[in-house]
């Protein structure tokens, strides 16, 4: 079983380039590789992993154990889209308590209803 020959057409897919210029050159791959990265930042603006989640919390002062669970019980409730920081720390500002302790009512089964979705 052989691989079939890839047809030479180098002369065909070149036609438009032939006659740019450098900086021509230049300014189309950048469009070009605009056009490939905007979808995967777009996909990262709105996709998240429980991971991810996680790893912010801890950089946010919660243990590991808590943050498993704050990102569990975000999960639950259909509610990690949101970004489990921010809706930590859009809590605390808005219930004027500490972050660890925004954290820890919601570990507790409070404040649920109340987060800026």
């Amino acid at each position: 079983m052989g691989c079939a020959e890839r047809p030479d057409d180098f002369e065909k897919r070149r036609g438009k380039l032939k006659d740019m210029s450098d900086e021509e050159l230049h300014q189309y791959f950048w469009q070009l590789v605009e056009k490939i990265v905007k979808p995967l930042i777009e996909e990262a603006r709105t996709h998240t992993t429980p991971s991810i989640e996680r790893s912010i919390l801890l950089r946010m002062g919660f243990s590991s154990i808590e943050a498993k669970q704050l990102v569990e019980k975000m999960l639950q409730r259909n509610l990690l889209g949101h970004g489990a920081g921010r809706l930590v720390f859009e809590l605390a500002k808005a219930k004027q308590l500490s972050i660890r302790e925004a954290g820890t009512a919601l570990l507790s089964g409070n404040y649920w209803e109340e987060l800026p979705v």
